[in-house]
């Protein structure tokens, strides 16, 4: 580089190869590894790899997800759960699963360094965290981590990652879909293949089961339990995110349960609703139906709403609302305008009335809301017909008759 166009390509390359045989015979000392002996039912491997390289669909819609993998090293025994992040309820879900599955436990459960196991002490030292520890300990085993960079000491785990997807991976080209109806549907197929897999390994798994300890689950909770207070803006806030709850919840200190994909709300020990849980931080999943009831009767609270956008559940009725925009102007009677549509949706039905706007914008139309309100009516319940019903007291009598004749 210093002297463009003085060495021609095979000079160097020459030059490479002999500084690497010199690096071999004359060089420093390497960093050896050593193969280590694995002992049966000593510990249990877990980690995670991200599985997108699948191309898998739920319901036509890409699937971006990881897996739990626990792997025995000894037997190669193996199991899996589908997750979206490596949060610690994805890990404390993966691992329960495996352990269940098996009834029993190793002495250790090893793992690298990942945040929801560990945390940073400065310095490069990493240490468990304490949540972490007392997941462990509740399953009766003794938490053990690699070093930090030597995913080597994580080797059998590491290495099965590569052969699972690839398995599945060949599965799928004979399942030939790779779309699935539900997440469940789709970790129940994994599950198959695992049993199948693992059935070839029962005489090394059963040595191990022979010295491992019973599983114990006293106390073990697969969520998190969180008690918030609902805000007069009818939204909870649950590890740094925001989620609306019904305005009736407003005042009120819920229960949640933060699992790793979904966040369950009790209130009196009475379920309320399940929401999806959101990945990330400062972030927020509002859902209209929840506020519109109160935003209908405050619309000038609309144009500076901080969570305006949650209010347009699709592109048409953004659309519609820059309809009546463009012909009404900006002003706080077209936001009611808009805010009655959004009412129809969420006390009938968004899709029928998503096709009524789209209906009446396709002829040119203006989307008013009366004319939503001729296109989208409820549905009158059918009430049928019934005959009233006599009761004829001569044939009660008949009965005491027919009676009386038997006992005589």
């Amino acid at each position: 580089e210093e002297r463009p166009g003085k060495y021609d390509p095979g000079q160097i390359r020459t030059l490479q190869r002999r500084i690497k045989r010199w690096r071999a015979t004359e060089g420093p000392e390497k960093e050896v590894f050593f193969g280590q002996e694995h002992r049966p039912g000593e510990s249990m491997q877990m980690d995670f790899t991200n599985c997108n390289e699948l191309g898998v669909t739920i319901a036509g819609e890409v699937f971006e997800h990881l897996l739990c993998h626990c792997v025995l090293p000894y037997s190669n025994w193996e199991w899996a759960t589908i997750s979206r992040s490596e949060s610690f309820m994805a890990l404390k879900r993966g691992v329960h699963k495996a352990v269940l599955r098996l009834g029993k436990v190793t002495k250790y459960l090893q793992s690298d360094n990942l945040s929801a196991a560990t945390h940073d002490l400065g310095e490069g030292g990493r240490s468990f965290n304490e949540e972490y520890l007392r997941f462990v300990h509740s399953l009766g085993m003794e938490p053990r981590k690699i070093g930090i960079g030597k995913s080597n000491q994580n080797g059998d785990v590491e290495s099965s990652h590569s052969v699972l997807k690839n398995k599945l991976d060949q599965y799928l080209h004979l399942r030939g879909s790779r779309d699935f109806e539900s997440v469940d549907e789709y970790e129940r197929w994994i599950c198959s293949k695992l049993e199948k897999a693992n059935s070839q390994r029962n005489m090394k798994v059963n040595e191990e089961l022979s010295v491992m300890k019973e599983l114990s689950l006293r106390g073990f909770c697969e969520h998190k339990e969180l008690f918030v207070r609902v805000t007069r803006e009818s939204t909870i806030r649950v590890m740094n995110n925001v989620y609306s709850v019904p305005s009736r919840l407003c005042g009120e200190k819920v229960k949640v349960h933060v699992y790793d994909e979904r966040l369950e709300i009790f209130l009196g020990g009475a379920g309320q609703l399940v929401i999806e849980r959101l990945l990330g931080r400062k972030k927020h999943r509002i859902d209209y139906h929840h506020i519109i009831w109160s935003l209908v009767q405050k619309p000038g609270a609309f144009a500076r709403y901080r969570y305006r956008e949650e209010m347009f559940p699709s592109r048409a009725f953004r659309t519609a609302y820059d309809v009546l925009c463009e012909h009404s102007g900006y002003s706080t009677k077209t936001d009611l305008e808009y805010l009655r549509i959004l009412h129809r949706a969420a006390s009938i039905s968004e899709t029928e009335v998503e096709r009524a706007l789209m209906e009446i914008m396709s002829g040119g139309d203006i989307p008013f809301a009366e004319k939503v309100k001729l296109l989208v009516q409820p549905e009158s319940p059918e009430i049928p017909e019934m005959n009233p019903f006599d009761v004829n007291l001569a044939s009660y009598d008949e009965l005491l008759d027919e009676t009386a004749e038997v006992i005589l």
